[in-house]
């Protein structure tokens, strides 16, 4: 299933949905205010939280994690030795472990487990450029998925600030 996003739409104080290809309101990520770390937390349709997006406090390179019902399931960071290009993993609390890899700021890369694609996320996709599509297989779990997109969005749109 596909699903759009708009880019750059991780600001702090920014809420928007994400939608299926065909326009249908799916998530609602709702970007949290007045608080220590950034946060977002993602809503079904129906108002009800699926996931709690949060900045790592404290850590040695930026890290975020994703919640469910108070307990981390995943930590999403930027790999530390990538020469050639950005990489980033999710590290999932049953031990599994998402790669995150390809062109970011372009909104043009996948999400891999053990060599297999489970998410495509591409800007090609739409003729206007301020939407993005996140591609995902339908045996995956959406909601983590789209934590994950959202996670990597932001930390790269926060390093991008910072360089400029």
């Amino acid at each position: 299933m596909r699903y759009l996003l708009r880019d750059r739409m991780f600001s702090i104080g920014d809420d928007f949905w994400i939608t299926t290809e065909h326009g249908e309101k799916v998530f609602l990520v709702d970007a949290k205010v007045l608080r220590i770390a950034d946060t977002f937390e993602l809503k079904d349709n129906n108002g009800h939280k699926v996931a709690v997006i949060k900045k790592k406090l404290v850590s040695v390179r930026d890290a975020m994690k994703i919640e469910r019902d108070g307990h981390v399931v995943a930590t999403v960071k930027k790999k530390l030795f990538t020469p050639f290009r950005d990489k980033y993993e999710a590290v999932l609390a049953d031990g599994r472990e998402y790669e995150v890899h390809g062109n970011f700021l372009d909104h043009e890369f996948a999400i891999e487990e053990n060599g297999h694609r489970i998410a495509h996320i591409s800007r090609k996709w739409f003729s206007f450029r301020d939407t993005y599509g996140i591609d995902i297989r339908d045996d995956q779990d959406v909601a983590l998925l789209l934590s994950v997109a959202v996670c990597v969005d932001h930390m790269q749109a926060a390093e991008h600030e910072t360089k400029l």
